[in-house]
């Protein structure tokens, strides 16, 4: 395996996982509407109409835990990719060493 691929590898392999961390984003911004909705019905039918009300309790813990879930997910997908171009840093430095010998 020539440099030239291992470059080409690492760089699919990184923007991939880029790709990845955007879906993540979507995901959590999908939730975070969901919690928002969940906080105007809150605030809105607090006194008015208990099922409405609850909808929004309902709405608002699901897009809590959806977006610590999904947040988490981002956080570690971000490890995974530096985690990644380290290593390709790594195996660059390895192999320029074993060339200049």
């Amino acid at each position: 395996m020539t440099i030239e691929e291992l470059t080409k590898g690492y760089q699919n392999e990184v923007e991939y996982q880029k790709h990845m961390l955007r879906n993540l984003q979507y995901w959590f911004q999908l939730f975070f509407t969901v919690s928002a909705i969940g906080v105007v019905l809150i605030y809105y039918f607090h006194a008015k109409t208990v099922w409405l009300f609850a909808l929004g309790i309902i709405l608002l813990v699901i897009g809590i835990i959806g977006m610590l879930i999904f947040g988490y997910g981002q956080w570690r997908g971000r490890q995974n990719v530096n985690l990644v171009i380290d290593d390709y840093q790594k195996k660059i430095d390895y192999l320029n060493q074993k060339t200049e010998k």
